[in-house]
């Protein structure tokens, strides 16, 4: 598939995969706790759905181009948590270990550091 297609199609489904964030966020948002669970939502099952779609499109030997259009526009936009998990997990499948944890954690802290961050950079902006 030619380049500005594709581009075009990841396009597409990247809305396709933030609006059903939104819709999924918005659903679970409305339960009025004061935990995310709409976001929790959101990270589960977009990590399911893309390790059963690459999994399954492996199996299948679906195209990059569908790949690209369903993992990384409607998947990637819906979640990029899925991601983080699957390259986590693809790591840890290689035996290497300490690819996996620094992956893991490494986004975890410095994610949370980058926020906190950004917040004080805000202060001053």
């Amino acid at each position: 598939m030619k380049f500005p297609l594709l581009a075009l199609l990841v396009g597409i489904a990247g809305f396709a995969g933030s609006i059903t964030r939104w819709l999924v966020g918005r659903f679970f948002g409305q339960l009025n706790i004061n935990f995310p669970l709409g976001t929790l939502v959101i990270n589960i099952t977009g990590s399911l759905l893309l390790g059963w779609f690459l999994a399954h499109a492996a199996k299948h030997q679906f195209s990059p181009s569908t790949r690209a259009i369903i993992g990384t526009g409607f998947v990637g936009a819906y979640t990029t948590f899925s991601t983080y998990m699957y390259e986590s997990n693809a790591l840890l499948s290689e035996s290497a270990q300490l690819k996996a944890y620094l992956n893991l954690f490494g986004s975890m802290i410095l994610g949370i550091a980058a926020v906190r961050l950004g917040f004080w950079i805000a202060r001053f902006t």
